[in-house]
């Protein structure tokens, strides 16, 4: 009878450490990397110690049978096989246990899905080029990605759900896809509401900046902090707080100060089980931004 109840002590034990772990998982900051040559490079990025997560950006066209472009500005040219030796650098941040994803869409791009089968089309490209297909032709050399970030803010909303749930569909093929998105803070998102609704997405991180009715403005958070508790609630498992790594990261605000981000926002975000940190636009900006921040995550 003792050894039974040592045995069922134990166990017990073991469980309450695995919850205990399970449940203090740190959050991290994530950045934006490959629109600015001057920004160093993806080494230098995840060799800062600053960043769990790096979205290289972007893949800025894509489907209605057009062919895919990886737009990296200065950094390399994809079309002239320049950017394969950025796989020794995605190894090198991999094996710091950073997360890095191809980011799709952006800002300026010709990307648009047209059918389900045109998203089912995209998703296989990504997948064989990118993540853990095969491919003649990798652009970023032979290194496998560890997910897809959804940066869709141009072009209709539609099918951007049958894409995600075709990039799942390869989970268990070689390798986990980590699902990202990036919507706007005004909810529903126009282009990815239906996207995250899916449930299938790993991480959500929200752009709390260029958009007035939502975000920080003259050292006063309550727009952010009341549209921040409608996100926290979205079917994702991690919610992050998008914001600006400079003033002039974001032409229309949202930029927060070091010291009133710590003091007004984090410590009421940190609550929602759903927190997983906050995302930076971009490493471009970050001229120690994230360094100030990241102790108080």
């Amino acid at each position: 009878m003792a050894a039974k109840t040592q045995t069922l002590a134990l166990t017990l034990s073991l469980l309450i450490l695995i919850s205990s772990c399970e449940s203090s998982q740190a959050a991290g900051i994530a950045t934006y990397w490959g629109q600015n040559g001057n920004e160093g490079t993806l080494a230098d990025a995840c060799n800062s110690g600053n960043y769990q997560f790096v979205n290289i950006a972007f893949l800025t066209t894509f489907g209605n049978n057009q062919a895919p472009v990886l737009n990296l500005a200065g950094h390399c040219d994809p079309s002239s096989s320049t950017c394969t030796g950025l796989s020794v650098d995605i190894r090198a941040c991999q094996s710091q246990n950073i997360k890095v994803l191809l980011s799709i869409g952006g800002a300026v791009g010709s990307y648009n899905l047209t059918s389900a089968d045109d998203a089912r089309q995209v998703a296989d490209y990504i997948w064989n080029n990118f993540l853990g297909g095969q491919s003649a032709s990798r652009p970023l050399g032979d290194a496998v990605l560890d997910g897809v970030d959804f940066a869709i803010v141009i072009g209709g909303g539609q099918f951007y759900d049958e894409l995600a749930r075709s990039l799942n569909g390869h989970n268990g093929q070689a390798q986990t896809v980590y699902l990202a998105a990036a919507p706007q803070c005004p909810i529903p998102d126009a282009h990815l509401d239906g996207a995250i609704q899916t449930g299938l997405f790993d991480y959500v991180w929200v752009q709390f900046y260029n958009n007035p009715p939502c975000q920080y403005a003259d050292g006063n958070a309550d727009a952010l902090l009341s549209r921040w508790k409608q996100w926290a609630s979205v079917p994702a498992s991690e919610v992050f707080l998008g914001l600006p790594a400079a003033p002039e990261a974001a032409p229309s605000g949202g930029f927060i100060p070091a010291d009133a981000l710590k003091s007004q926002v984090l410590p009421t975000i940190k609550n929602s089980p759903k927190y997983g940190g906050v995302m930076l636009w971009s490493r471009q900006y970050d001229n120690g931004y994230s360094a100030s921040i990241m102790d108080n995550i």
